[in-house]
């Protein structure tokens, strides 16, 4: 634990200078591999694991991201405070050490919570993107948007697409209706309306970047709302 409380440290000197960012990212996937280690398995299995993945992920993938923007320190501060934040809910959330059991130790499954993931933090880099689009009214970050979404939706379809052969192979079948599958159909859909808004006029500037804020707010409600909330067959 002491090497995620070293990344949130790092997460927040960040809000000044950048390569603490750097930082703190290293710091944090050398936890996430020696958990790993020490659990002889993927740790992406419960809240604790997989908002510490997200907040990599997102500190990750803003590395690119800012190399292309004039609103860079203004990125870095929202990548590194969104980091910060998702390490300190991992930091309050209850590990899952325990072995996993013969449904979960499967490839599928692994790659399936991976894409979905890195998939959540394209996501949210979206929804920063958006967020700088509103406030500094620069056009010009629609196109660095719209490649996170696009990227991010890929990602996701694949995630949906392993999953599927998981539950098949687990249960026998493709589709189980429970409420994260429901969910994450909706989440599906609505980035997919997304790309396709893109491309009409009516809905360009504001309520396209106003669109990429909620749409992460439906991946939030996705990833933690149903787990909290609705009793499902995930345990993220």
């Amino acid at each position: 634990m002491l090497l995620l409380i070293l990344s949130f440290a790092f997460y927040l000197f960040a809000l000044w200078k950048r390569p603490f960012l750097y930082i703190g990212l290293a710091i944090q996937t050398a936890y996430i591999i020696s958990r790993g280690i020490d659990l002889g398995r993927l740790p992406l299995v419960g809240p604790h694991d997989t908002v510490t993945f997200l907040a990599a992920s997102i500190a990750a993938f803003s590395i690119p991201f800012a190399t292309a923007l004039k609103e860079r320190i203004q990125f870095q501060r929202l990548t590194a405070g969104t980091a910060a934040i998702f390490t300190v809910i991992a930091l309050i959330s209850k590990q899952h050490n325990s072995p996993l059991p013969p449904v979960l130790k499967t490839f599928w499954f692994e790659t399936h919570v991976v894409l979905a993931f890195l998939s959540y933090a394209l996501f949210g880099i979206a929804a920063i993107l958006a967020y700088l689009h509103l406030k500094e009214e620069n056009t010009y970050l629609e196109g660095p948007r719209y490649r996170a979404i696009l990227i991010g939706y890929c990602l996701f379809t694949m995630s949906m697409i392993f999953g599927g052969i998981w539950a098949y192979l687990a249960w026998g079948t493709y589709w189980l209706w429970t409420p994260k599958e429901l969910w994450t159909s909706i989440l599906w859909l609505f980035y997919t309306l997304y790309l396709h808004a893109q491309f009409k006029q009516w809905w360009t500037g504001k309520p396209l970047a106003i669109l990429g804020i909620a749409g992460f707010a439906v991946v939030m409600f996705t990833y933690l709302g149903v787990s909290l909330l609705m009793k499902s067959s995930h345990s993220f």
